[in-house]
């Protein structure tokens, strides 16, 4: 979801200061064969425009005074790789594995937009790197986990579309936040898809011009803040079950690699500091905390599957990365009511303070697993 308003942007420059310091001294140290990426408020330069295919590292600094945010597309929008949350003076690397073709690698200061995009070509023939066996079997168990979530989340979303076909605001409302853990915990996947996000997850600041508002969010703002179902609603919870079957229906084609996995767990803590621990991705609902531990329990997962190979590399972020999911989870217990969690709106800012403080000392670890799933410190 990349609606982001001031104070979203205000907590992804605290948690960007956090993560960038983890990899400011790796980024000084010569980027070597890393493509560097200089973003600025107005420009995004590429150093090398082509490069062979296989693994790539980009080595990031921003130079602009807003907060940004990198991509790699392949055609049609897929997203290859991302990094939200780069503050201003921030350098960080990304890992990730890259097909030969043609690719754009964008910056998006202010994380809104189109952004400033430069093309780029990844050389070489169609021969794949001999993968690690136990990544192999990482990736096959996370796409069955990710299948799984897409799966698991069509029930709640007819569900949850029913009712609000029915007209029972209630029910609807009941149902709503359960519908949407499958997809918070596999949020990135999702993602790279391109066009699925804007149709089922964007605030409604988040929009471009012209953009129609459709999705959980729109049918939120009606249920809570309007009151009311109308039959424009209605139209939009059927479209709304028919777009999440075209994502459970393109998971199997999805493109999942190890650093992809690793990245996409830290994109996921990304979303948290972002949208939940600010308020502003259930606004209206106050839910965040459903999202929150869907989205750590996502992060979590691809960690678990990673781990054999990265704790052999980095056995001391392993151990990091161990006892900070536990400290997070074990924060956001606090906050369990029935089956679920309290509403956002009555924790406090001490305590929102406090769950900050819990993302920000995972997400910094969780920055550097795709360089050990590589082998890369």
């Amino acid at each position: 979801m990349r609606a982001v308003r001031l104070s979203a942007l205000l907590a992804a420059a605290t948690l960007a200061a956090v993560t960038g310091c983890a990899d400011k001294s790796d980024a000084e140290g010569g980027a070597g064969d890393a493509i560097r990426v200089t973003a600025s408020d107005d420009a995004c330069k590429v150093s090398k425009p082509e490069f062979p295919a296989g693994h790539v590292q980009l080595a990031v600094e921003n130079k602009g005074s807003q907060v940004t945010e990198v991509y790699v597309y392949a055609p049609g929008d897929r997203i290859v790789t991302e990094r939200e949350n780069i503050g201003p003076g921030t350098r960080v690397r990304i890992n990730a594995e890259v097909k030969a073709g043609r690719y754009e690698i964008a910056c998006k200061p202010g994380m809104k937009g189109e952004g400033i995009r430069q093309k780029v070509t990844a050389t070489g023939g169609s021969a794949k790197a001999k993968l690690d066996p136990r990544l192999e079997k990482a990736v096959a168990e996370y796409r069955t986990y990710a299948q799984a979530q897409a799966d698991g989340t069509l029930p709640k979303a007819r569900k949850f579309a029913d009712a609000v076909r029915k007209g029972d605001l209630e029910a609807a409302k009941k149902a709503y936040a359960p519908s949407r853990i499958g997809w918070e915990r596999t949020e990135p996947v999702a993602e790279s898809f391109g066009d699925i996000d804007p149709k089922v997850d964007f605030r409604e600041d988040g929009l471009e011009k012209g953009q129609k508002w459709t999705g959980w969010h729109r049918l939120e703002k009606s249920l809570w803040h309007d009151k009311k179902i109308t039959a424009d609603d209605k139209e939009l919870a059927s479209q709304l079950v028919d777009d999440l079957e075209d994502w459970r229906g393109r998971v199997g084609s999805a493109e999942i690699t190890p650093t992809g996995m690793a990245n996409g767990a830290k994109e996921l803590l990304d979303e948290v500091a972002t949208g939940k621990v600010t308020g502003e991705e259930e606004r209206y609902s106050h839910t965040d905390l459903v999202d929150f531990h869907a989205n750590v329990e996502g992060a979590q997962k691809s960690y678990e599957l990673l781990k054999p190979v990265a704790a052999e590399n980095d056995p001391e972020l392993a151990g990091e990365l161990d006892r900070q999911f536990a400290a997070l989870f074990k924060k956001l217990d606090e906050y369990r009511e029935g089956d679920g969690f309290v509403a956002y709106d009555t924790v406090g800012d001490s305590d929102r303070k406090d769950l900050s403080d819990g993302v920000n000392a995972l997400a910094e670890p969780l920055s550097r697993l795709a360089a050990a799933v590589v082998g890369k410190k």
